[in-house]
């Protein structure tokens, strides 16, 4: 980042002594509580390479914006910053600029777009409980209710074996008698869900005689609910 001098303000052909009378009045906005205005910022994107041979420098466009706040407010503090970036940075000049001189809500969506493109090109199974969903090498896997639940079911439960009765317990508690899966109806479930986790479909296992299990896998990402589930224990 490089600052601008105080130097007198170049006089540029583009000056409009007029302007400030031109100035529409702008309508008051209320302000968040216990707070007050202490001044503003004005991001201008321009880099040099957009500039002719005949147009003034950047410095000197500078220094006329800053005798031009002068003119309208002489009690007025004025501070300028020349935002640099490396070469070949892309986007808009003045999303660049934003970025590199603090402003939080460029950062906050710089840091979306830097979570959204790891969130891209991550293999393997994410599991996001907070979004009801499972991506499978990024791809949404076409889960039903039913076998979603399933799976949340045994991936709450990791590394604990968890019988049949249970599961239906779990998950059929509220159901009427006639819609109350049996033994064998789990089973059909349980291979279904396998069949749509694909190439991960091991991360259900079968425990022989008992029920089945979900055990913590490297290439298995979970994503919690913002609260505690009521089912973790």
């Amino acid at each position: 980042m490089a600052t601008i001098s105080n130097a007198a303000p170049t006089t540029l052909r583009t000056a409009r002594p007029d302007l400030a009378a031109n100035i529409a009045p702008q309508p008051t906005r209320s302000l968040p509580e216990g707070t007050e205005v202490r001044g503003f910022a004005l991001y201008v994107g321009l880099s040099e390479d957009k500039l002719n041979s005949n147009d003034p420098q950047i410095s000197d466009i500078v220094n006329q914006i800053k005798h031009l706040v002068n003119r309208l407010a002489p009690a007025a503090d004025t501070y300028a910053a020349v935002a640099l970036a490396p070469e070949g940075t892309g986007g808009r000049d003045v999303d660049v600029v934003r970025f590199a001189l603090g402003d939080p809500s460029a950062k906050a969506r710089r840091q979306q777009a830097a979570a959204a493109e790891q969130d891209r090109a991550k293999s393997g199974v994410i599991l996001d409980f907070s979004r009801g969903r499972v991506l499978l090498d990024n791809t949404p896997a076409t889960l039903t209710f039913r076998e979603f639940e399933l799976l949340q079911f045994l991936v709450l439960r990791e590394g604990r074996t968890v019988s049949r009765d249970e599961i239906i317990e779990g998950l059929w508690a509220d159901a009427p008698a006639e819609e109350v899966p049996s033994e064998r109806t789990i089973d059909v479930h349980v291979r279904r869900l396998r069949v749509k986790l694909a190439q991960y479909q091991d991360i259900v296992r079968t425990v022989r005689g008992i029920g089945y299990r979900f055990d913590r896998h490297a290439d298995v990402s979970i994503l919690h609910a913002a609260g505690p589930s009521p089912d973790r224990f």
